[in-house]
């Protein structure tokens, strides 16, 4: 599974102004209630109950927030790099800029676990998070999240 399965150039977000966790999720919800003609009230719950069973902030600035949803028929992802960093309950207690939302159908199973997975090890690397951080077009953010997991993968 590859990030360009996940995320299309149109789901990278260069700079998201938000001032707090739920804020930013729901402006993640608006942003994904477009792409794929879902309620973004659904997407805002879904993602909500799962923040409340321990938080997706995952460290080093880096949150994965996700969820399943009836609605959704494939894996969905979303990028966005937040303008100013924000306290999302991280487990380092570090405040988060980078976040990538992750959408499954609810019969996912196993390749939401991969995608996770795969979101996972490519945000694990310093590198990439710092060329992230590095730039605000939303192109060139694309470009550093596919290419670098074609890099990863081999």
């Amino acid at each position: 599974m590859e990030i360009r399965d996940l995320l299309l150039p149109e789901s990278v977000i260069q700079n998201l102004r938000v001032s707090s966790k739920k804020q930013a999720l729901q402006e993640l919800a608006r942003a994904v209630a477009g792409q794929v003609d879902l309620e973004e009230r659904a997407v805002f719950d879904v993602l909500m109950e799962r923040e409340k069973l321990g938080t997706t902030g995952v460290g080093n600035g880096i949150a994965i927030p996700h969820g399943k949803l009836a609605q959704v028929d494939k894996l969905f992802g979303m990028f966005a790099r937040l303008e100013k960093p924000i306290d999302f309950q991280a487990i380092d207690e570090q405040p988060v800029d980078l976040i990538f939302l992750l959408l499954a159908p609810e019969s996912a199973g196993a390749d939401h676990l991969k995608a996770l997975a795969r979101v996972s090890r490519l945000l694990r690397d310093r590198k990439i998070c710092d060329k992230l951080r590095g730039t605000d077009d939303a192109e060139a953010l694309y470009a550093i999240l596919s290419d670098s997991a074609d890099v990863q993968a081999a």
